[in-house]
């Protein structure tokens, strides 16, 4: 399989939009309510929103594809685009979302490696990320890539309060000449 990233414009917002509302349907419809998990796909994935996200400067998105075809995307922030302020030496990982057809294929360590290219580039120290305390094998992943919890803070699903683990991979010196 051929798996290549291709960073995102503003003109891809749609197709962004569609891939953003399908992976995140698919990965979390069935341990949250439908009224919740309605209510947040229409408000994270609002076609405006995603268009100001794309436009901010300190965020970036990508397309990764496999084989020509796309499967999933990445989001990474540094500075005031990060969604804890954990300074300016942080990149965090904010999106990285696999379709499910292509998952256990190797793309979510594609996209990693990627944002560790990204993050070693920018002269980062370190890159976080929050996930949430139900999504096992997210963790058991990060886990297996580095990562150390180091706190928790709260996310909406729609009106439910729900808790997302902080978790952090210091950039060592090995890392530094992926």
């Amino acid at each position: 399989m051929n798996i290549s990233i291709r960073k995102c414009t503003i003109e891809d917002a749609s197709e962004l939009q569609q891939i953003g509302y399908e992976t995140f349907d698919e990965t979390f419809r069935d341990q949250n309510s439908s009224e919740n998990m309605n209510a947040y796909l229409e408000q994270a994935f609002d076609l405006n929103r995603v268009r100001q996200e794309l436009s901010h400067t300190q965020s970036q998105f990508f397309f990764v594809y496999a084989d020509n075809n796309l499967a999933g995307y990445l989001k990474v922030n540094t500075g005031d685009a990060q969604s804890e302020q954990m300074g300016d030496e942080a990149l965090e990982i904010e999106r990285i979302y696999v379709r499910r057809s292509f998952q256990k294929q190797g793309i979510g360590q594609y996209l990693f490696d990627q944002t560790l290219a990204i993050a070693v580039q920018s002269g980062k120290q370190q890159v976080w990320l929050g996930v949430w305390e139900k999504n096992e094998n997210a963790i058991v992943f990060y886990r297996k890539l580095g990562f150390v919890q180091t706190g928790a803070h709260s996310f909406y699903m729609g009106d439910e309060e729900q808790i997302d683990f902080l978790m952090v991979k210091d950039l060592s010196a090995a890392d530094l000449q992926t």
